[in-house]
């Protein structure tokens, strides 16, 4: 059974920096395409990165130059690095197998995708 699990999350004060963590369980995560996603209150889901197979990461607009996803194999983990946190970053985060980068949302393809549970991220001074 796929399982993927966040974590990292917590309160950070504005301009500050987080690192989530995305450990796969009964997959290996180098295989897959995986995308970063995040829900803010009240608002829809929004895909933030989808990072191919083949090691090219696309990002969403508003997380491009302060966001960057990395792997590592051996801990079979992806990385959410998140630096000059805003307040509008404010969301739970997830992460999720068979994004797609050709879609606007990187939302995996209907019957695909398996998903974590989510990992809360404040930034709030």
């Amino acid at each position: 059974q796929v399982q993927l699990a966040e974590s990292g999350g917590g309160l950070v004060q504005p301009g500050g920096s987080l690192r989530l963590s995305c450990a796969g369980f009964g997959i290996i995560l180098d295989y897959n395409d995986i995308g970063w996603f995040r829900q803010a209150p009240g608002k829809e889901r929004e895909g933030i990165s989808c990072s191919s197979s083949a090691g090219t990461t696309y990002y969403a607009d508003s997380v491009k130059g302060r966001f960057t996803v990395s792997r590592d194999n051996a801990k079979n983990t992806v990385y959410l690095q998140m630096n000059s946190l805003k307040p509008e970053d404010t969301a739970v985060y997830y992460c999720a197998t068979d994004c797609d980068y050709s879609s606007s949302n990187y939302d995996p393809p209907p019957g695909f995708g398996s998903w974590g549970q989510g990992t809360r991220v404040t930034v709030s001074s």
